[in-house]
């Protein structure tokens, strides 16, 4: 049962239930972009994230990926496992997009010739700073063991996913992964693998199926969403 608002974010609320191990993700329809800059609203958003993710992390957790999620209560509401958040952003990238082709002058679109694996700490006050293992060990933000866990498993939900959007006609360009500590310690997956979180890009024609057509103002956001949900769940 739903019981009290713990939290309210960027994408979604977070309630507490009657097991203390156990929490419901309430999934919104507002969008904002560059640090809370840009705001707006998605129409339908909330639902296509939610049931996205949900499919994504039941596969992974077929393939040998421990995730939060318990099972979905309806189309916005997931019941998940209470974690403590590991206060990291790990960002994936496989083709230059965004603030890496900023940052490096690559072009947009260019296949890099490895998986490049980032850390941001999450701060918004900060703006979400950029860091590498040395910082996060210095901040006591994870052991040596958990960051190469999290390595470990980010290498391997890339694969999976890279393989299986591929066979949908979809390039998984970069995306970000969030991940928890269970009360026992355990690293799983948490958050969510959604539009909101990935770049993915037809394979084909290259066109943006994800949240940058609302950061670029490029028109179609909604339309581009629903495209990703027909497209990995036929709906």
């Amino acid at each position: 049962m739903k019981k009290d608002l713990l939290y309210e974010g960027k994408a979604k609320k977070v309630y507490s239930t009657d097991n203390a191990e156990e929490l419901i993700v309430d999934y919104k329809d507002d969008a904002t972009a560059f640090n809370g800059l840009k705001k707006g609203t998605i129409e339908g958003k909330g639902v296509i994230n939610n049931r996205v993710t949900n499919h994504l992390m039941k596969m992974l957790e077929a393939r040998g990926i421990p995730t939060h999620f318990i099972k979905e209560l309806s189309a916005r509401e997931t019941l998940v496992k209470k974690v403590t958040i590991v206060p990291l952003e790990v960002i994936v990238r496989n083709i230059a997009a965004g603030s890496l082709s900023k940052r490096l002058g690559l072009e947009e679109g260019t296949k890099l010739a490895s998986t490049v694996l980032e850390y941001c700490y999450k701060d918004d006050a900060l703006g979400d700073p950029m860091v590498n293992e040395y910082h996060i060990k210095a901040m006591n933000l994870a052991t040596d063991e958990e960051i190469k866990t999290i390595a470990d498993y980010s290498f391997k939900i890339n694969k999976f996913l890279s393989e299986y959007l591929a066979d949908l006609n979809i390039e998984l360009v970069d995306f970000k992964l969030e991940f928890g500590r269970l009360t026992d310690g355990t690293i799983v997956l948490a958050d969510e693998i959604s539009p909101d979180t990935c770049r993915f890009w037809d394979s084909k024609t290259h066109e943006k199926l994800d949240k940058d057509r609302f950061r670029r103002d490029l028109g179609n956001v909604e339309g581009a969403y629903k495209e990703i949900m027909k497209r990995l769940m036929g709906e």
